[in-house]
């Protein structure tokens, strides 16, 4: 597929989640290279942080402090960003949190705040960029899903089921441009990564009692690269590495089979991992040291592998 860009310079970028992981390092990567980002999460001091850095190596961001599960919230972010850089180009819905464990040992309400932020909430930003578009004609949208968008994994039930809920939006959302005859110039795309180190880990709730992980997983970077390729060449679906795009090839052909294999995976991990006290992780509440872009699990489960649980 062509690009339909050749630069993101005086792009103007609205980035949710924007505090840690993909969407931090997005943020830079994407202003490194003239875009106009526009940061939003929760976590206020760790986004007026992330603007100065970016303002003081020359590039263009604004901080908007934003909880994506109040519409209110959404909507605020998305007028502060036309009124700051006068028009949205590309939304960059990174929203996602995680509720980790068997499904019934899980609490009610961490399921449906899950579910508040990673479909609502992805919903209400969805919603804000469409209308902008549509009115000025042209615009992408990006979603980041997940492998398990469409692979159904055993201790992340509700997660999956919201990341399987993103990309069958994103694909009702590409129809309804056809239909509407402005597909060629509004473009939807769904990323789907394996699992990646971040602090997604450490800030899902974990009601397995042992320390989060999961098997041969990516690095951030290669994320972080798909998403800014994203941004000048939206195809609607892209399953990142080759671990994803083979799993998801696998569940094409043998979905019962793929699931009890990642099932089988996935409680192998959580049994070679440190054990842990159940807890909410930051899904209510966010956390203040964690504004990374590495989540450091990869290290913790190298020292679990080794026999030095600490």
């Amino acid at each position: 597929m062509t690009s339909r860009k050749k630069s993101v310079a005086n792009s103007t970028i609205v980035i949710a989640g924007a505090s840690s992981g993909f969407g931090r390092g997005a943020a830079l990567a994407l202003a490194k290279q003239g875009a106009q980002v526009v940061l939003a999460a929760r976590r206020e001091a760790a986004l007026d942080a992330l603007a100065a850095e970016i303002n003081a190596a020359g590039g263009k961001a604004l901080a908007v402090a934003t909880d994506v599960s109040h519409i209110a919230e959404v909507t605020h972010l998305a007028n502060s960003a036309q009124q700051h850089f006068g028009r949205i180009d590309i939304w960059i819905n990174n929203v996602g949190v995680g509720a980790l464990g068997y499904f019934w040992d899980i609490p009610p309400e961490d399921h449906a705040r899950l579910i508040d932020v990673n479909l609502k909430g992805l919903i209400y930003g969805a919603h804000e960029a469409l209308c902008r578009f549509v009115a000025q004609g042209s615009g992408t949208l990006i979603n980041v899903g997940s492998v398990d968008s469409k692979v159904p994994l055993a201790f992340h039930s509700s997660y999956a089921a919201s990341k399987a809920a993103v990309l069958s939006l994103g694909r009702s959302l590409n129809e309804e441009l056809r239909l509407s005859g402005q597909h060629e110039k509004i473009k939807v795309s769904t990323i789907m990564p394996w699992a990646v180190d971040t602090p997604w880990w450490t800030h899902a709730a974990n009601y397995t009692g042992q320390a989060p992980r999961m098997a041969a997983m990516d690095d951030p970077a290669k994320v972080i690269d798909a998403i800014v390729d994203a941004c000048l060449n939206p195809q609607e679906e892209i399953p990142v590495g080759w671990k994803a795009r083979a799993a998801t090839t696998s569940h094409n052909l043998f979905p019962g089979l793929t699931d009890r294999m990642s099932a089988k995976i996935a409680g192998h991990e959580i049994n070679k991992a440190v054990a842990v006290a159940p807890n909410s992780g930051a899904i209510y509440q966010p956390m203040q040291d964690t504004a990374t872009i590495d989540g450091n699990i990869r290290a913790r489960m190298k020292q679990e592998d080794s026999g030095n649980k600490r």
